[in-house]
């Protein structure tokens, strides 16, 4: 893929392009895909089991970030956890509310939101 305009062409159905995530050395690293679904009110480990099942993973944080800039429409305005837990705080993960912005923790009980999220590598 050497472009954005190629990587949509191999989008599945329900899937959307979120944008090209960054490396360190500021070239683009991966293409960023949102798949299709989401589950309500799930716990942190079922919701990162739903999204492998799907072929997926849970978003990180910047991912999160990325898909608010760009796709926020494809969300609830609910808060969807991230793949992250908080350093030093394993019992604790990332997500980020889809009404204000905002990145916060939660414990892995608590009943979120998930959507899952692919990446494709640019060549």
């Amino acid at each position: 893929m050497s472009d954005s305009r190629n990587i949509r062409d191999t989008l599945g159905e329900g899937e959307h392009y979120a944008g090209i995530i960054l490396g360190k050395d500021g070239a683009p690293d991966y293409y960023l895909i949102l798949l299709a679904g989401e589950v309500a009110q799930a716990g942190w480990t079922s919701a990162a089991t739903w999204a492998q099942e799907l072929g997926g993973e849970l978003p990180s944080r910047r991912e999160l970030s990325l898909l608010f800039a760009n796709l926020k429409e494809q969300f609830e305005r609910e808060w969807y956890w991230s793949r992250e837990p908080q350093a030093g705080h394993p019992h604790l993960v990332w997500g980020q509310n889809f009404a204000s912005g905002i990145q916060t923790v939660y414990g892995r009980a608590f009943r979120g939101h998930a959507r899952a999220v692919r990446q494709v590598q640019v060549e």
